[in-house]
């Protein structure tokens, strides 16, 4: 297996599991979206299963580029809400380096 393959069946992991973490806890995800967003509790919920789905379609050769695509442009719909846990983070003035570290590594997946 060589650098590709794990770096895949990783990020496949990764958006599968924070996918499932919407459903498991989804307080934590609620407390950082924009109140502008309507239904935050459905919007959770679909952004969770969006992640699941997603991760699967990494893992599979014929809709890898789907995938990526998806991701991509699901990155740049959370963004707002990662954007608000940095401020939020700074108000509290806990966690602030984590989620200031956060932003430029969404740049980065992007």
């Amino acid at each position: 297996m060589d650098f590709k393959q794990i770096s895949l069946f990783i990020m496949a992991g990764l958006y599968i599991s924070a996918g499932v973490y919407h459903f498991v806890n989804p307080k934590m995800y609620l407390k950082i979206m924009p109140l502008w967003v309507p239904y935050p509790d459905k919007v959770n919920l679909l952004v969770g299963a969006i992640e699941i789905v997603l991760g699967v379609m990494l893992l599979f050769p014929a809709s890898q580029i789907v995938a990526a695509w998806g991701i991509i442009l699901l990155l740049i719909a959370v963004c707002p809400a990662n954007v608000k846990h940095f401020q939020k983070a700074r108000q509290r003035e806990k966690g602030v380096w984590i989620t200031l570290l956060r932003l430029p590594l969404q740049a980065l997946l992007i």
